[in-house]
């Protein structure tokens, strides 16, 4: 049965799905290697858009920081041939200095029916010190899109708790907060059980289960132990077989909570297939990459050599990046495919002021066409940078791919 499943998904894969950059008139100018908007298929991807306009001028208020913001996000889907109303998922980056109520109320203005799945994060800093970064996919048929919205799901919510369109489902950011009180467990434990509670909630009012998610992005703060989030996370996942995964330690999230899930799901299983390349055992956690009918979904990779020795062992930023993206390649390799195909990456630094040397290296992989979409951001104060006793460095930057067939 599993032949006949990977034949059927190489068969769909090899059809191809045409890729082409979408670059507004208006609006600011890309400040590294990505492309403001690509088309892929039935999905316009949309990078992470800052506050600043075409002039490069910053607003003063919160509020009309998070409008500007907006606006750079429309100029792109605009550009597409679409409205903010194809907009299926969202995910918002707020600096410390802005306030999630601020952008809770911008968003009804911009998204007053039928808004996109949103999950929203707070991280230590951003390019250009904008204060709010915001990234989209959009779909192009709005035929396609479905609202899932189950009966105990908030009525006052600005937000979809989900979005279907062409089979996938693209779920909102669920914090390990009691969603009706507010109430936020002491046990960090407890805390991922709720937030896995509502993914899993979420996924069955669309007829689904945990098998069908594809990718997922736990964001937890300091307060949440990595192994205690790990540890409960796999036994909801079948081992070798659980979805991409970039788990990502951020600066803080809204309304003081410690954990986020967020995820993309496929409803038609058999077009889901964990791929693992060999030279990498299969993890508890997280399958390197998983293809989703002609995308995939690959989990956040850094500089780490694998094996017996394994760890991060490069100090500069430009040397991980190349390790990274090696090993970014052997997913894609695994699934046919190159970098020629990524649409979309989440770049997360150390610090940015990395960014000119991390964008140096990272042009190179793009340079036979448009590079993909792109977010980056940095999620927490920088490490000191020293060796450990065992020679491994600290881990200066991570990235996580979407690639389309």
């Amino acid at each position: 049965m599993k032949t006949v499943v990977s034949f059927a998904l190489l068969a769909l894969v090899l059809s191809g799905a045409e890729r082409k950059p979408v670059v507004p008139g208006g609006g600011p100018k890309p400040v590294g290697p990505y492309s403001p908007g690509i088309m892929a298929g039935n999905f316009l991807y949309v990078s992470g858009q800052g506050m600043r306009d075409a002039s490069n001028n910053m607003p003063t208020g919160n509020e009309e920081r998070v409008r500007q913001c907006l606006r750079n996000v429309e100029n792109i889907v605009k550009a597409a041939g679409l409205t903010m109303e194809h907009v299926v998922y969202t995910q918002v980056y707020l600096h410390p200095s802005m306030p999630y109520e601020t952008l809770n109320k911008v968003w009804t203005e911009v998204f007053p029916k039928n808004p996109p799945a949103r999950a929203t994060l707070g991280v230590f800093r951003m390019p250009t010190e904008t204060t709010v970064e915001i990234s989209a996919v959009a779909v192009k048929d709005l035929a396609e899109k479905k609202i899932i919205r189950p009966s105990w799901y908030p009525a006052n919510m600005n937000i979809s708790p989900a979005v279907e369109a062409h089979g996938r489902i693209y779920l909102s950011g669920f914090l390990g907060r009691d969603i009706q009180t507010g109430t936020i467990p002491a046990d960090p434990k407890e805390q991922v059980e709720i937030a896995m509670l509502r993914i899993r909630q979420i996924l069955e009012a669309a007829g689904l289960d945990y098998r069908h998610l594809a990718m997922v992005n736990p964001y937890h703060t300091k307060a949440i132990p990595r192994r205690v989030l790990d540890s409960e996370y796999a036994k909801r996942f079948a081992f070798g077989n659980t979805p991409a995964r970039a788990t990502i330690e951020v600066n803080h999230l809204p309304m003081g909570a410690n954990i986020e899930l967020t995820g993309i799901a496929v409803r038609d299983l058999s077009q889901r297939l964990a791929v693992k390349p060999r030279n990498m055992p299969p993890s508890p956690t997280a399958s390197p990459c998983v293809l989703a009918g002609d995308t995939l979904y690959c989990s956040a990779k850094a500089g780490f050599i694998p094996g017996a020795n394994g760890g991060i062992y490069a100090e500069s930023v430009e040397d991980q990046v190349r390790m990274t993206m090696r090993n970014l390649l052997d997913g894609l390799e695994e699934a046919g495919m190159s970098f020629a195909n990524v649409v979309k990456s989440n770049v997360y630094l150390d610090t940015i002021d990395d960014f000119p040397k991390m964008n140096g290296v990272y042009a190179k992989y793009f340079g036979d066409g448009p590079p993909p979409t792109r977010t980056t951001v940095e999620p927490l104060a920088p490490v000191e940078r020293k060796r450990s006793e065992s020679g491994h460095f600290p881990k200066l930057e991570e990235i996580s791919i979407v690639a389309v067939r």
